[in-house]
């Protein structure tokens, strides 16, 4: 995954970043899934240009029957970074667009590097779960 460009908007720091190909849905349930396990208090929102919904997942299936959409938003506190975070998958697309929160040193500046090491591993590991 690439990262497209990250910018900081009050307390957060918004990035953007390109995915190898196009997903579908069930790819983006795959990463979602992944993510879920490493977020605590995970709340999860699915939508499109009619509205947006928040959805509560099977705790046996997981996130596997829910309804297509055109994006999914997982959020919650990452497990990893100890921090906020929401990151949202576009369906049937390329894109995938995370926030998190400015609320360790790490995150503090939208440098493009720095948050890049930061980040990319992560965003990578649920690029990868799309195609497991």
């Amino acid at each position: 995954m690439k990262l497209l460009g990250v910018e900081k908007r009050g307390g957060w720091l918004y990035s953007e970043w390109n995915l190898t190909y196009r997903v579908g849905w069930n790819m983006i349930l795959s990463a979602a899934n992944l993510i879920r396990e490493y977020t605590k208090d995970a709340e999860i929102f699915t939508g499109d240009a009619s509205g947006e919904k928040q959805v509560e997942p099977d705790e046996e299936k997981g996130l596997s029957e829910l309804e297509e959409a055109g994006y999914l938003t997982i959020r919650g506190t990452s497990e990893i970074f100890r921090i906020p975070l929401m990151i949202t998958f576009i369906n049937q697309s390329d894109i995938v667009r995370a926030h998190i929160a400015c609320a360790t040193e790490e995150f503090q500046e939208a440098d493009y590097k720095n948050f890049n090491l930061s980040m990319c591993q992560f965003m990578d590991s649920a690029e990868i779960a799309m195609f497991s």
